[in-house]
């Protein structure tokens, strides 16, 4: 279904609404009038405050007061954006992410079900799950090999989704995203190098890279991915789709522009290479552009440049407030 013949009465409850990915769509659910529930449990706010015409619940997605609320508000569309850990941190403790991670999930898609939510569109990971070795850019049609316990989760998410979508009759649609950067990303995290990249530029101190930065991703931009949301909302297809730009981009040109946006001229710091991370991520957006008549808009060299000047005004209003400053 095109935005622009979106029904404004259509309810959707969005997890993670508070966060990063999950402002900037909730921002364009509330523009088409959609009735926004927003379940959160403020472990990554992203500080922007949400449309006063959000309803908001501070719960764990998995969580009996989540259920709760899901059951009260009735959504026609549940879009799972809650995240808990990365790459890093379930590689630590992969029966913890299981736990903390996996088991929301779940425990989230059968409530959303319970409340009689006739579609589930989750976040899915594009740079993890087809591991490594893929002819790229990736397709959905290849067979998925996660070299990490982030990856394999969220395969298991999808295959958890898709059986109870099956079993009950309710569609279901896995996003499976690129590296997504842009403005309201945490740079304090262990994930996300643009934002990292930012913050250290920002505190005077140098970029830092996990291994020689040769290692390519997918980078797109959060208002690209957030209209892919809206679009997965809004419509009808199923199964796995690639969110991203078809192109490889290497962290090093990422850092090389950042430097050149910041004016700064500071050498890299070269850390020893992370674990279980893929050498290479491209993925292949064509099914999406099919389906959801979606394309990434946003150039490197322009989502960088906004990426920037956001994270610079607000360091600047953070040290004006410290300061005492007007």
């Amino acid at each position: 279904m095109p935005a622009a013949a979106a029904p404004t009465n259509i309810r959707v409850a969005v997890t993670g609404g508070a966060g990063f990915i999950g402002t900037h769509t909730v921002e364009l659910l509330v523009a088409l009038q959609a009735k926004v529930l927003v379940i959160d449990d403020h472990s990554h706010p992203c500080g922007e405050p949400l449309p006063r015409e959000v309803e908001v619940i501070s719960a764990d997605c998995a969580s009996v007061a989540a259920a709760k609320a899901l059951a009260a508000f009735k959504p026609d569309v549940v879009l799972h954006l809650a995240s808990k850990g990365g790459v890093q941190k379930a590689a630590r403790d992969p029966g913890d992410h299981v736990k903390m991670s996996l088991a929301s999930t779940v425990g989230l898609f059968d409530a959303a079900i319970k409340a009689g939510a006739a579609r589930i569109v989750t976040a899915s990971s594009g740079g993890t799950i087809y591991g490594e070795g893929a002819h790229l850019p990736a397709r959905e049609i290849y067979k998925p090999a996660p070299l990490s316990a982030y990856g394999a989760a969220k395969r298991s998410e999808e295959v958890y989704m898709a059986a109870l979508g099956l079993r009950h009759g309710i569609s279901t649609l896995a996003m499976r995203y690129g590296n997504v950067y842009g403005p309201r990303q945490d740079g304090t995290g262990e994930a996300g190098v643009v934002a990292i990249t930012c913050y250290r530029l920002l505190a005077r101190a140098a970029p830092r890279v996990y291994g020689d930065g040769g290692q390519t991703r997918d980078f797109v931009f959060v208002r690209d991915v957030a209209a892919a949301n809206l679009a997965a909302v809004l419509g009808r297809a199923t199964g796995e789709l690639n969110i991203g730009t078809g192109r490889e981009t290497s962290v090093n040109t990422i850092v090389k522009r950042l430097l050149a946006e910041s004016g700064r001229h500071s050498a890299t710091d070269f850390l020893p290479a992370r674990e279980f991370e893929v050498r290479r991520v491209c993925l292949n957006p064509t099914r999406a552009n099919r389906l959801l008549k979606w394309k990434a808009k946003v150039s490197p060299t322009t989502g960088l440049r906004e990426t920037w000047a956001w994270f610079r005004t607000r360091h600047s209003a953070q040290r004006a407030a410290t300061l005492g400053l007007p």
